[in-house]
Parts: structure tokens; C-alpha cells; sequence
């Protein structure tokens, strides 16, 4: 009888370990973003923000547990609290593509330009339109809430050089493997 039932769970653990191989095995760790010069839900120091004139300078961003099939990041930062003109967008602050599969992280005080050396591509803003990072400046008051969104693609954007956000998020849709937010908080 002992013999049956190990006979039996060994044949029950193969049949799972199997079938959780077919679906692709155990999941992994997931995606996780860390920002070293302030801590998830606190304020963001000064220097990333607009009042850091001209336009803040970009916090060192790091990940890791990236999925295998990872072929390259995007980076968003938005202010989800103002919707101009109504509209269904909020505030794009960053917006950053095309970042290598091979990367664990971008410096502090990513270059402006719309074309950046490692093929990563920054969504131009504002009027005239600048490519590049556009620190937080939310109006004296009550705290606004900044969303770093990192997201592993399963391919690079083809986007145009005039792309906007919605461009974007419509080219993403369907590539997403995994996804990590960070929130910042700030007022002047």
C-alpha cells in the first residue's frame, strides 16, 4: 500500500511539474523599478522638478526581473491629476522608447533630443516641442501624484518622429510583458 501511494504522488508532482512546464513553467519574480534619490510615495527632491530650471533633470532609474523575451522599455511620466481640455490624456511629462533589452537602468540626467546614441527615442512636448525629460511642476497647492510607468516590451516601437503619447500607448498595446510604477508626489 506504501508503495502505491508514493507510486501515486510521484506520478500527481510529475503531472504538475509537466504541465506548469507546457504553460511556461513558474512565473517569475516580477518586474520591479526602483529610483535611488527618493523613496516610492515620497516627495520628489526639487532637482527633478521644473523649478530646476529649465525643465529639472531626469532621476537615475533602475529595474530588474525583466521577462526573457524582454526586446526593449519604455519609460512614461505622467501626472494623472489635470486632464486638458477635458480630454482622456492627463499630463506626459517623459516619455521615453526604444530603451535597450540589455539595460538595468538610465542614468540621471538623460540627454534631451528626440534621438538619443543607445536608439532610445524621447517624445517631444510643449510649444515649440523639445524631446525630453520635463520634471514635474505642479501648481502651489495640494500635493499632485507623478507616475513612473517602466513597461518590457516584446518588440521595439516603430513610432515617426512627430509620435505622440497616444501614438505610443496604441503601438504598445499587445507587446506588454510586464509592467512596474513608481509615484512621486509635488507641489511648488
Amino acid at each position: 500500500m506504501r508503495n502505491y501511494l508514493l507510486g501515486s504522488m510521484f506520478i500527481v508532482f510529475a503531472c504538475i511539474a509537466f504541465a506548469q512546464e507546457k504553460k511556461g513553467g513558474p512565473a517569475g519574480p516580477p518586474l520591479m523599478m526602483m529610483i535611488p534619490g527618493f523613496k516610492d510615495g515620497s516627495d520628489l527632491p526639487v532637482k527633478y522638478s521644473c523649478s530646476n530650471a529649465p525643465a529639472g533633470t531626469s532621476p537615475q532609474i533602475q529595474w530588474m526581473n525583466a521577462p526573457a523575451a524582454t526586446q526593449s522599455f519604455a519609460i512614461l511620466l505622467h501626472d494623472p491629476e489635470p486632464h486638458p481640455q477635458k480630454g482622456i490624456y492627463d499630463v506626459t511629462h517623459w516619455f521615453i522608447w526604444n530603451i535597450p533589452a540589455s539595460a538595468k537602468e538610465l542614468p540621471e540626467g538623460v540627454a534631451a533630443g528626440a534621438d538619443l546614441p543607445d536608439g532610445s527615442h524621447q517624445l517631444k512636448r510643449g510649444n515649440p516641442p523639445a524631446a525630453g525629460y520635463f520634471g514635474p511642476c505642479a501648481p502651489p497647492g495640494p500635493n499632485h501624484h507623478y507616475t513612473f510607468e517602466l513597461y518590457a516590451l516584446d518588440s521595439k516601437l516603430d513610432l515617426g518622429p512627430d509620435a505622440t503619447r497616444a501614438d505610443a500607448m496604441k503601438a504598445m498595446d499587445g507587446h506588454i510583458l510586464a509592467a512596474a510604477e513608481y509615484i512621486a508626489l509635488f507641489h511648488r
